[in-house]
Parts: C-alpha cells; sequence; structure tokens
C-alpha cells in the first residue's frame, strides 16, 4: 500500500505558512477570494504567516492593471499579508517574471541530481509511437527519452533540435492526505515524465509553482479541487527537490470546493455576473457581509448560524472542517447576511459608507456641509430598511432635490381621494410652529383618521408620495422633518396639483 512522502511537514501553529498566488488577468473572482480568505483565515487561526505572490509568466495575458485590482480588492476586504508583493519578506522577489535566475540554479541543481532529462520527442513522434504500441494517444508521452544515448542526443542536435526538460517521475503509486478529502492515490503510470522546461529555456507554471512554495517554506497548499489533478506532478517535483537539497519537506495539500452559479451544476464563470467581486461592492456589498458570505462557500461556524464577525470567523475556522461538495453561489442569501451585517454597523460608520454611493448615483459631487448633515440625519432612518448600500440613494434622493419624480408604481397605487388627502395635510400641518416627528404625526391623525376616519394605510401612502416620490420610503414623519415645512406644505400641494391636471 502506497503511504505518503515521510517527510511531509507535521508543523502546526505559528510555523505554519500559506500562500496565495493569483495570476493577474481579468477581474478578480468571487472564487479566487474565498481562495485567499480560506488561506487569510487559516494563517490567522494559526498565529502562521500569509504569502501573496503573483504568477505573471504568462506575458500575452497578464496585466499591471489587473494586479492594481487585485490589491484593490484585497485592501478594499481588509485580507492582510505578512510577505509579499507591496510589503517585501525575506524570500522576495515575490513576482515570478524577476525570478528567472532562480529558477535557472534550481534547474541545474536537479539536472545534476538526474531527476530532470533532455526530450527531444516532438507531439507528432509521441503520436505515432503512441498508435504504433495500440496505447491510447491521449495518455500522452510515453517516457521514451528517458535513457537516450549522448549519440542519440547528438544526432538531435545535428538536426537543430532544441530539448525540453522533463522530471523523471516514480515509478510507484504517488499518495498524499488531502486536508479535505483524505487519502488520495495517484496509480503508477497514470501520469507520464512531463516537461518543466520548455526548449527555449522557460520554465512552465508546472515547475516554477512548486518551486516558489519550496523556496518559501510553505507549509500548506491550500486551493481549488480544479487545480486537483497536478498535485501528483507537484508531489513527484517535491520528491526531486528533497534529493537535490532544495527544501526538506513536502508541504500539506487541502483541495477546496468548485463554487457553482446560481442555475446548472457547471462552475461559477468568470463571465457571471456574480462573480465579479467589484460588482458585488458597486451594488453595495460591504466587506464584512460579502466575507461572511464567501466564508459560507464550503464551511459552516455551526448548525443554524450564518452571520458571524470576521474576528468569529477566523477564531473558528480550520481547513480540515471545509466541506468537500460543491458550494452553490445564492444572491439572495448573499444580500440577506450583507444586510444583517449593515444593521450590526454603527450610526456613524453606516452613515459615511453611503455617502460615495449618495455621490456615484449623483446626488451630489463634493457634498455641502448641510448635505452632509441631511446624509448622516437620514442615514439612521434606512440602515434597518435596506440591504445593499447601492439602495439607500434610491430611498433618500428626494432630500437632496428640489423636484420630486413619481414612481409609476406610487402613483398607481394611490386611493382615488388622494388630492382630498393630501389637501387636508396641509390644513393640518400649516398651523404647526413645531414641525417635528411627533408633532407632524399628531396633527396628521387628527386631520385624517380621525376626522376623515381613514385608515392609516389609506390616510399616510399619497402624503408619502408627495414627500418622497416612492411607496416605500424611510419614516413619514422623520421625512417631513427633514425637508422642513416650507418644503413639505410645497411638495404635498404640488402633487395635489399634479393628479388634478
Amino acid at each position: 500500500m502506497a503511504t505518503p512522502h515521510p517527510l511531509t511537514t507535521t508543523v502546526s501553529g505559528a510555523d505554519v505558512r500559506v500562500r496565495f498566488c493569483p495570476s493577474p488577468t481579468g477581474l478578480p473572482h468571487v472564487g479566487m477570494v474565498r481562495t485567499a480568505l480560506y488561506n487569510w483565515a487559516y494563517a490567522r487561526h494559526n498565529g502562521g504567516k500569509m504569502v501573496f505572490r503573483i504568477e505573471d509568466t504568462d506575458a500575452a495575458r497578464d496585466s499591471e492593471e489587473s494586479f492594481r485590482q487585485l490589491v484593490d480588492a484585497l485592501t478594499w476586504l481588509k485580507i492582510d499579508w505578512d510577505e509579499g508583493v507591496e510589503v517585501g519578506g525575506p524570500h522576495a522577489p515575490y513576482r515570478q517574471s524577476e525570478r528567472h535566475d532562480i529558477y535557472r540554479e534550481v534547474i541545474d541543481k536537479l539536472i545534476a541530481t538526474g531527476a530532470l532529462y533532455e526530450s527531444y520527442s516532438t507531439a507528432e513522434e509521441i503520436d505515432a509511437r503512441n498508435e504504433a504500441a495500440g496505447r491510447a494517444k491521449q495518455l500522452g508521452y510515453d517516457n521514451y527519452d528517458r535513457d537516450l544515448t549522448e549519440e542519440q542526443k547528438e544526432a538531435f542536435r545535428a538536426e537543430g533540435r532544441q530539448p525540453a526538460l522533463r522530471l523523471r517521475v516514480p515509478d510507484e503509486d504517488v499518495t498524499y492526505v488531502d486536508l479535505i478529502r483524505g487519502e488520495v492515490t495517484f496509480p503508477a503510470g497514470s501520469f507520464p515524465d512531463f516537461v518543466v522546461v520548455r526548449p527555449n529555456g522557460v520554465p512552465l507554471y508546472t515547475f516554477v509553482n512548486p518551486v516558489d512554495d519550496a523556496l518559501m517554506g510553505i507549509t500548506h497548499v491550500l486551493r481549488g479541487e480544479d487545480l486537483m489533478p497536478s498535485t501528483a506532478r507537484q508531489l513527484s517535483l517535491y520528491a526531486a527537490l528533497i534529493d537535490a537539497g532544495v527544501t526538506t519537506f513536502v508541504p500539506r495539500f487541502a483541495h477546496m470546493p468548485l463554487v457553482l452559479g446560481e442555475t446548472g451544476n457547471k462552475k461559477l464563470s468568470k463571465r457571471d455576473p456574480q462573480a465579479d467581486l467589484f460588482l458585488h461592492r458597486d451594488r453595495g456589498f460591504i466587506p464584512e457581509g460579502l466575507l461572511n458570505y464567501l466564508a459560507l462557500l464550503g464551511w459552516s461556524i455551526g448548525p443554524d448560524r450564518d452571520v458571524f464577525s470576521l474576528d468569529e470567523f477566523t477564531a473558528a475556522f480550520d481547513i480540515v472542517n471545509v466541506n468537500p461538495n460543491p458550494a452553490r453561489f445564492d444572491q439572495k442569501k448573499a444580500e440577506s447576511i450583507n444586510g444583517d451585517h449593515i444593521r450590526m454597523l454603527g450610526e456613524k460608520d453606516f452613515a459615511e459608507r453611503t455617502i460615495p454611493y449618495l455621490a456615484a448615483a449623483g446626488l451630489f459631487d463634493e457634498p455641502t456641509h448641510e448635505q452632509l448633515v441631511t446624509a448622516f440625519r437620514v442615514a439612521p432612518l434606512v440602515q434597518e430598511r435596506v440591504q445593499l448600500l447601492g439602495e439607500v440613494p434610491g430611498m433618500v434622493g428626494f432630500l437632496f432635490t428640489d423636484e420630486v419624480s413619481y414612481a409609476e408604481d406610487a402613483l398607481k397605487g394611490l386611493p382615488a381621494n388622494a388630492a382630498e388627502v393630501l389637501d387636508a395635510c396641509v390644513v393640518a400641518l400649516e398651523p404647526l410652529e413645531e414641525f417635528t416627528p411627533g408633532k407632524i404625526q399628531e396633527a396628521l391623525a387628527a386631520e385624517l383618521v380621525e376626522k376623515l376616519e381613514l385608515k392609516p394605510r389609506i390616510a399616510y401612502g399619497p402624503p408619502r408620495v408627495a414627500i418622497t416620490g416612492r411607496r416605500i420610503s424611510p419614516p413619514l414623519f422623520e421625512s417631513m422633518e427633514l425637508l422642513g415645512k416650507e418644503e413639505s406644505l410645497r411638495r404635498l400641494r404640488s402633487l395635489s396639483a399634479f393628479l388634478a391636471s
């Protein structure tokens, strides 16, 4: 029976070292952020270190803009790192594109031990040999070049061929214990000697990624299950790196479940709007709410509990408790959890976070002192009513304009006697000297509920539409106080005239 490599690490606590190593291509994806979050939480839970490095060897796809967006995303979410890009550390540089000399040294050591060998076979030659041997093409390379003589190599060189370098993989089963999925074995012969360096001398990702992990002392590789098939090759390379004296141990691996879209059983696509982290931010997710929801995509803090703080998460999180089954992204649940976190914010904190959304909605450019005062006064009135910060402008916009536009559904919901109700509101409010929520409610109740014998739902619907333009709004009486007596009366008369026209 195969057993894991005897030098597999057993470290825990402060010796734990994890890494987040994305490629800077495209916008940050929520699946990628979940990977960063779990690595960060595991490091913080153990008192260990998180390394943030960049896999930027694909010059055609990598971009500095995408890198800056990654940093922006992690900074917004308050996922910090102990070593890596932007902060430095003992294993710099932390970009693959700047580590070619380091890779060359490791390649030379592996050549010296015989772990790497020159391979001259072309794809066509490999296919032809497989066909002649009755071997399926999809099995790929047949390890033909393992034992080429020096004369054979010279003959290939004379043809002008440049060799790739392949790793000589073990001829026995490769086994490891996945921290999420348990024991996993890759049978002997299930994967061939694989290319680690192209004929042009450029090392492949399958080489540089484990080499960086080894040189940076990464003890736990926590990544998505889509990368699980490459683990056998990484473990084979690690064995060679240990033999060459490059490292002294094999890390532990854990493969996190896929994040699926809301429908079907497909992985959440980069093209799916739910995958776009910045779209969630633009719509008004706050970091606390989004991180809470992403934490639930494969993990649970306990039965019947979905809402928790980041500190509670890091205190409770252990990678071994992650569920191996795929997790489905549920937009409604995400928004509900975000709403719970919005309600946990202090009033001042919530108000400050709404200002950029009010500005983005065009309610002001640079807010005046008066506009800021209004924004801070109205914020507590809507904090209990929104799930996203992006909902706030629509609810409070009436306070920042002189022209109220009436929503179609609000007008349709008005009773037939709405103009009469509005005129009665004017009669009730005109004499008021103290224009406070309590006095406003008292006056309107006396005129509408008692005198006209209207039910409150009928009584207060027309003035709500007149004041805010909406069927659903912040509390009516507090909204009138914020507008002031004269502006409130003007709006009541304005809707009455509009209905009469």
